[in-house]
């Protein structure tokens, strides 16, 4: 059945470092040594990281959420990796900061999955460095802990889910995923991470464990209907199945891989095995959900060499499968049971002008900006 211009899904954005927000603007000249790549934005990323207080995490947050409610998001996936202090001592409320979080998207009029990231280590045998700290739990007991805490906090709160997020490969110890998986799937909760971004991660992970990422997270008993993958750029031809097996998800952030330089995922690849795929703003440095979604259609073109990059289902349009991926997929991923509202295209538009009414949708999708569409309910059940 064709989607309703009028009552379409609100849009929703499963992996969000809201933070970054403020890095806007500022990681876009070359660096001192003249290159610029991943690990030198990190480095500027950890600079912002560590300066972050609790009034600035939420003022920071607030402008991020405004920014993306005004363009349509009605939930977001916040991966949130700043729990402590400089330094790394906790604070005497432990949950300080993902609270700030999590009251400005409320602040915003957006539904927010708080996804506690659990983060150890800078890598094989190295302890966390620099701001790090800030993002490390001592102990696995210790991360639980206070991911129950936020669990008992919101349980009663319509617009608040909590789920667990082992950040990486990289910072997490592989003796600690089968515990992480056993307490998400023990309580029902989305566990998200980020996956095969980098090839540096993958060779690390080689390494020191012999596998590549998804193999060591299917060794472990990671992968499953619940588990969100984010990126996935650079998989090997046999892994796509290994996460549509699981029935898991693959988190596309097309506007903040290109940023990075991260590569072009094999969509082709991940749809064949059956994965289901939704769609992250991640850094926020562009805040476009339209341009994520038709980045997802257009770079699978360039990745090719053919129109039509994202297949769909019989009886629906590319530019209504790329709809349902950031709309009913993404808030699925984030841990919803419905999208949050509903909003209509605005047939005013600019950019709609002389489109016939059977074109609005992928008009909207492949030429529309921000404010092509706008909210016509706060929620409804999709």
């Amino acid at each position: 059945m064709p989607f309703d211009p009028d009552a379409l899904p609100a849009l929703a954005t499963a992996h969000s470092h809201a933070f970054q927000r403020a890095l806007r603007g500022d990681t876009q000249r070359p660096g001192p040594a003249g290159t610029d790549d991943f690990w030198s934005w990190r480095t500027a990323m950890y600079r912002l990281a560590d300066s972050l207080t609790p009034e600035l995490i939420h003022a920071i947050s607030l402008v991020a959420y405004r920014e993306l409610f005004a363009a349509g998001v009605r939930t977001v996936g916040e991966f949130h990796y700043v729990h402590h202090q400089s330094g790394g001592a906790p604070y005497a409320e432990r949950t300080q900061l993902a609270d700030a979080v999590i009251a400005a998207a409320k602040d915003a009029g957006l539904r927010i999955a708080l996804l506690r990231v659990i983060y150890h280590r800078a890598g094989a045998g190295r302890p966390p460095e620099g701001a790090q700290r800030r993002f490390s739990d001592l102990t696995l007991d210790r991360a639980l802990a206070d991911i129950d805490d936020l669990r008992t906090k919101y349980r009663d709160d319509p617009a608040v889910r909590v789920g667990v997020a082992p950040h990486s490969v990289r910072a997490v110890p592989p003796d600690w995923l089968a515990e992480i998986a056993g307490y998400a799937r023990s309580h029902a909760l989305p566990i998200h991470m980020h996956v095969a971004e980098q090839p540096a991660e993958i060779r690390a992970c080689l390494e020191e464990t012999g596998r590549r990422p998804v193999e060591l997270l299917a060794d472990h008993g990671v992968l499953g209907a619940r588990f969100v993958a984010v990126h996935a750029t650079h998989l090997a031809p046999h892994e796509p199945a290994l996460l549509g097996e699981a029935g898991a998800f693959v988190c596309l952030c097309p506007t903040t891989e290109r940023d990075l330089g991260d590569g072009l995922p094999d969509v082709g690849a991940l749809q064949a095995a059956g994965v289901r795929l939704c769609v992250g703003i991640d850094s926020h440095v562009i805040t476009h959900p339209l341009e994520d979604l038709r980045a997802i259609d257009l770079d699978e073109r360039l990745r090719t060499g053919r129109r039509l990059g994202v297949r769909a289902a019989e009886g629906r349009t590319p530019a209504e499968e790329l709809w349902r991926l950031g709309s009913i997929e993404s808030a699925a991923a984030s841990g919803f049971d419905d999208c949050g509202g509903t909003l209509a295209i605005d047939r005013d538009a600019p950019e709609l002008a002389l489109v016939a009414e059977e074109h609005l949708l992928d008009a909207a999708v492949y030429s529309g900006g921000t404010r092509v569409t706008k909210s016509i309910t706060r929620f409804s059940v999709i």
